[in-house]
């Protein structure tokens, strides 16, 4: 199996997902309501994209920065949640990758005993991940879990085909890499994260990411060692909600880490094509010492078909 950025997320292995593209998806075509109700209009403009900060990973093309300009558009203020994603299940009987795969990658410390014993290999590059037999959004952590009590979190185990299959269900679609970055900012210019500069202001914490030594102990001290609920914890200075933590985000672009370097200016939207999506925002597995991609310009990336317990997505539309 391959891994994606170490903790960030794993990757289906390629052969896999080539044997797989062949079936039919049966993707919606359309969608039950093309509203923006809830969803916050941005006025674009021009921004500042990218860092060249020294806690940055220059590999993955976070720099350098340059000056950006984006059209008018909405956002949602939250990921889609799993009411949400019940809600396009429901209407659609949409099956996702995980489901038509059998499989997803969890966490390991979020799988109990007994399924414990039918996880047949690990990542051997991220050992923490393991791929479960039965682990899908409904089921997170393996058959013998749910979303009860969750209804309210991000929706996990998705794919960026399973993203775009609900957007297009939506009436909506995914933002493109820049329009996220200029909405997680929240107006700000050239600050490390959507608050400010500080990760924890005035000693408060202000997102959901790894707390403790990763992988082995997750103290919890921000409330949460898994997901937490899409409207946890303060919005940015635009009104959106955990763009930092909690889970990654896909976006639509394809991934470069070079594209940035001699992009279009005015509305980039990424390579022409490419192996894997972007993802950004950085999840409750992030921690300094080993994922420090929770930073506002953190990029990631992960095959269009590859699904984790900590990547989901959040909504936008053309204004």
């Amino acid at each position: 199996m391959t891994m994606k950025k170490a903790c960030c997320s794993a990757s289906r292995p390629t052969a896999e997902g080539k044997e797989f593209a062949a079936l039919d998806r049966e993707i919606p075509v359309s969608g039950s309501s093309s509203s923006t109700e809830g969803m916050i209009l941005l006025p674009g403009g021009t921004f500042m994209m990218g860092t060249e900060d020294d806690e940055g990973f220059p590999d993955d093309g976070e720099g350098p920065v340059h000056e950006v300009e984006v059209a008018p558009f909405y956002i949602d203020p939250y990921a889609v949640s799993n009411r949400k994603f019940a809600e396009f299940v429901q209407a659609t009987g949409y099956k996702t990758e995980a489901e038509r795969f059998g499989w997803s990658f969890v966490f390991h410390h979020f799988v109990s005993e007994e399924v414990a014993k039918t996880v047949e290999r690990v990542v051997q590059a991220a050992p923490w991940w393991w791929p479960v037999n039965g682990a899908y959004w409904a089921c997170p952590e393996g058959p013998d879990s749910n979303v009860e009590d969750r209804w309210d979190h991000p929706v996990i185990h998705v794919s960026w085909n399973d993203a775009a299959a609900y957007c297009q269900w939506a009436g909506k679609r995914l933002p493109t890499e820049a329009e996220w970055e200029y909405a997680a900012r929240g107006g700000f210019v050239q600050k490390k994260y959507p608050w400010g500069d500080l990760l924890k202001p005035e000693g408060k914490y202000v997102c959901n990411i790894w707390q403790g030594k990763f992988p082995v102990k997750n103290n919890a001290v921000d409330g949460y060692a898994g997901t937490a609920p899409v409207d946890e914890y303060s919005p940015n200075g635009f009104g959106l909600y955990n763009v930092a933590g909690n889970v990654w985000e896909w976006c639509s672009d394809w991934f470069s880490p070079t594209y940035y370097k001699e992009a279009p200016r005015n509305n980039p939207k990424g390579p022409e094509a490419g192996t894997s999506r972007v993802t950004r925002g950085g999840s409750y597995l992030c921690h300094k010492s080993y994922c420090n991609r929770y930073r506002v310009a953190a990029r990631s990336s992960n095959t269009p078909d590859s699904s984790t317990g900590n990547m989901g997505f959040r909504c936008a539309a053309d204004a």
